[in-house]
């Protein structure tokens, strides 16, 4: 389809990821290779140069691959992705891109406990300083500012807490220092969030999660503005090789399919299951963006187009409270991830963001009673008949 970005982004989602390729196919069949023959050994040189357009190895470039890059970077408003073999392969490769020994991060402490890891431990190895800060406050941003802050990178809303950042005022900051905002949109998807159009450089997602939407895929994608940044990127991930193969990248343009209707679908049932929590007595606060009562609801409703499938909350009970309701469920299923089109439930104190120190937890407000719970598609008043059902036994 010609000039796919002129199409409403529901459009995008069904046709964006289709490369014809001259069999009559509908959709960008799977090539499954490793290795692509040239026609003579000119063609093979021409190729490795840059001088002529084509296929050489799928750790470098793959026709399945590049359709699913192409409609993530349509559906962000970007120019081209960089698919990945998990979403933490994108980070990882996103911050061995923009950053060097010596460099200094600044990283929102609400994040996904993993990307917290990786740089307190890894990264830190590899000479790299990160400070941890409440994102959503901008002079708390400021402060932590160094003379070599190359990267601000905020995961919004925030993993698990669902603390918003301003992301056009984060990128003012980060832009009039020489920063790169770098942003986890993971939790939104485009469908609910471009990061790019309100000033961020770089955008990431765990495609494992609400892009291929049917937990049977662990893959990451990065979306860039430039071609200069393009061809630096793919040098870096085609050195990591943290790629993702044509078959999951074949399974996630299949997701994306239905990307939309489906956020439509998670918000809906978020927001119903998010009030009926909110008005339970065994309930001791509710964070979703799509409360008023969440701190940032007026920056939600400026920056994103609906509340997002996840919701936190804590009971009146603590842990305890929470194991009992989590061991009581039938219908929500207790597993970590999110997403998907089932429900899932989990404690993140203990499985998400359990590699993290209870320090970085409380600092981030990760209490030890917070729950998560990943909303589905299922029908809304059969997920809310299991929670009260667990709510019963506590």
């Amino acid at each position: 389809m010609e000039d796919i970005r002129k199409y409403h982004e529901n459009t995008q989602c069904v046709h964006a990821s289709f490369t014809p390729d001259g069999s009559g196919a509908v959709v960008t069949p799977i090539y499954q290779v490793s290795t692509f023959s040239f026609r003579d050994v000119d063609h093979g040189a021409d190729l490795f140069s840059g001088k002529e357009k084509g296929y050489i190895y799928t750790r470098m470039a793959n026709p399945t691959i590049e359709a699913l890059e192409r409609a993530v970077a349509v559906l962000e408003e970007g120019y081209m992705g960089l698919g990945c073999a998990s979403g933490m392969a994108a980070i990882h490769t996103t911050f061995s891109a923009l950053a060097s020994a010596g460099d200094h991060v600044i990283c929102s402490e609400s994040v996904y406990g993993p990307t917290n890891t990786l740089l307190k431990t890894v990264m830190t190895r590899f000479g790299v300083e990160t400070t941890f800060v409440d994102t959503s406050d901008l002079e708390a941003i400021r402060k932590a500012l160094k003379q070599k802050t190359k990267i601000i990178y905020v995961e919004t809303p925030g993993n698990p807490t669902l603390v918003i950042s301003d992301l056009a005022a984060v990128a003012d900051i980060a832009h009039e220092h020489g920063a790169r905002l770098v942003v986890d949109n993971t939790f939104m998807s485009p469908i609910l969030q471009k990061p790019l159009t309100l000033g961020a450089d770089v955008v990431i997602n765990s495609m494992t999660k609400f892009i291929n939407g049917h937990a049977d895929v662990v893959a990451g994608m990065i979306v860039v503005k430039n071609e200069d940044d393009y061809k630096h990127f793919r040098k870096v991930l085609n050195q990591i090789g943290g790629v993702i193969d044509p078959f999951n990248a074949f399974l996630v343009a299949r997701g994306i399919k239905t990307l939309a209707i489906r956020m439509e679908r998670h918000c809906a049932n978020a927001t119903k299951i998010a009030r009926f929590l909110e008005d339970h007595e065994k309930i001791k606060r509710v964070y979703f963006p799509g409360l008023p009562s969440h701190p940032q609801f007026e920056t939600a409703e400026r920056q994103m187009r609906g509340p997002g499938g996840v919701i936190t909350f804590e009971l009146e009970g603590g842990i305890e409270a929470g194991k009992t309701l989590m061991n009581s469920l039938h219908l929500c299923t207790l597993a970590v991830s999110l997403g998907g089109v089932e429900t899932l439930i989990e404690h993140p104190a203990s499985m998400t963001h359990a590699s993290m120190s209870a320090e970085d937890r409380a600092a981030a407000g990760i209490t030890d009673g917070l729950v998560r719970i990943a909303v589905g598609i299922e029908h809304v008043d059969e997920i809310i008949a299991d929670l009260e059902q667990g709510l019963n036994k506590v």
